[in-house]
């Protein structure tokens, strides 16, 4: 149902966009296969280019495939089924393994990832968690984050507490049967918890670790996809650029559009807190970042949780997977 709905909405952009008197995109498309996970961090820039003909106008059709973590993404890539991807935390772990090129930021997931607890459960600090049983879905953003928080209070996340790894849905909903105590999870996970959980506390997210622990989303292409494809990756960015126009400078009516077309399910005015959830830059933000080293930086800190976390063995570094080229050679100053 929501994929028929879906697949309207892009027939809808494109018709209109037509009907607009944009025939230069009446030329054949280059069909793109796109993984995602439906969470405004990763989806958000993606829908507001469908819906307003973005990647159309660049002669792009996106195939849109929805997941439910980055490391199914990844592993669906890997096998050759998606062209790209978009996604969290991920992208610093499968492309330090040389599976996968990043090449394009969608912003910092701020304060996406969220600690939950029980009213109940008697936690008051972070610190109050030892001996505690956490549901979280490891190896993701949010599993990122929860090492980072569980340190903060001084334990060690591999003594000191029991992660329960589940997909998020199953996490929360364990978290709101009362079968653990706290959720490590990211947005908009929360707004089911506010709804069935009135109670419930968030008790820190990763803003807290801000610039320490900066959790980038973006893009990843298969390698052998990007080395033959600049053009297509170069098409991609233009699009993007244009749509992140309209999300740093229009962001309510950026919120706005994304909730009434695909999260109707969370109401408006949660919708636009957890769109703000997200740190998004301009694109003259992000060439001055990409350029200076801070993007391969930031990627770098959480590829160096993944190495220790997952036992990576010669991993590449972020400067080395990630290439800053194809957006500065795109959008310029």
């Amino acid at each position: 149902m929501a994929l028929r709905r879906r697949q309207l909405i892009q027939a809808t952009a494109g018709a209109a966009a037509l009907a607009g008197g944009m025939h230069a995109f009446a030329q054949a498309r280059t069909k793109v296969k796109v993984g995602y996970l439906h969470t405004p961090a990763v989806d958000g820039h993606i829908w507001l280019g469908q819906e307003s003909g973005a990647f159309a106008k660049q002669g792009l059709e996106l195939e849109m495939i929805q997941f439910t973590t980055g490391l199914e993404l990844f592993q669906a890539m890997i096998g050759g089924s998606l062209d790209m991807l978009s996604t969290g935390a991920v992208v610093s772990n499968f492309p330090a393994r040389g599976q996968g090129k990043v090449f394009l930021m969608n912003n910092i997931e701020y304060a996406t990832a969220q600690l939950w607890v029980r009213e109940d459960a008697g936690i008051k600090t972070v610190a109050d968690l030892k001996g505690k049983q956490i549901s979280t879905t490891t190896g993701t953003t949010a599993h990122v984050f929860l090492d980072r928080a569980l340190r903060s209070g001084n334990l060690d996340p591999a003594k000191d507490v029991k992660l329960v790894n589940q997909r998020m849905t199953e996490a929360v909903t364990s978290f709101i049967s009362g079968a653990v105590p706290a959720v490590a999870l990211w947005v908009p996970f929360d707004s089911v918890i506010r709804q069935k959980l009135p109670g419930a506390r968030k008790l820190i997210d990763a803003s807290a670790f801000f610039p320490e622990a900066a959790i980038m989303g973006g893009w990843a292409a298969r390698n052998d996809y990007y080395d033959k494809n600049r053009a297509v990756i170069t098409r991609l960015i233009a699009a993007w650029a244009e749509v992140n126009d309209v999300v740093t400078g229009k962001p309510d009516a950026a919120a706005e559009m994304l909730q009434k077309t695909q999260y109707k399910e969370v109401p408006l005015a949660d919708f636009k807190e957890q769109f703000k959830a997200s740190k998004y830059y301009t694109n003259a933000e992000w060439r001055t970042r990409y350029q200076d080293g801070t993007v391969a930086k930031w990627l770098q800190q959480v590829t160096d949780f993944f190495v220790a976390n997952a036992n990576i063995q010669g991993a590449l570094k972020a400067e080395q997977y990630f290439d800053a080229k194809p957006f500065l050679e795109t959008v310029k100053a």
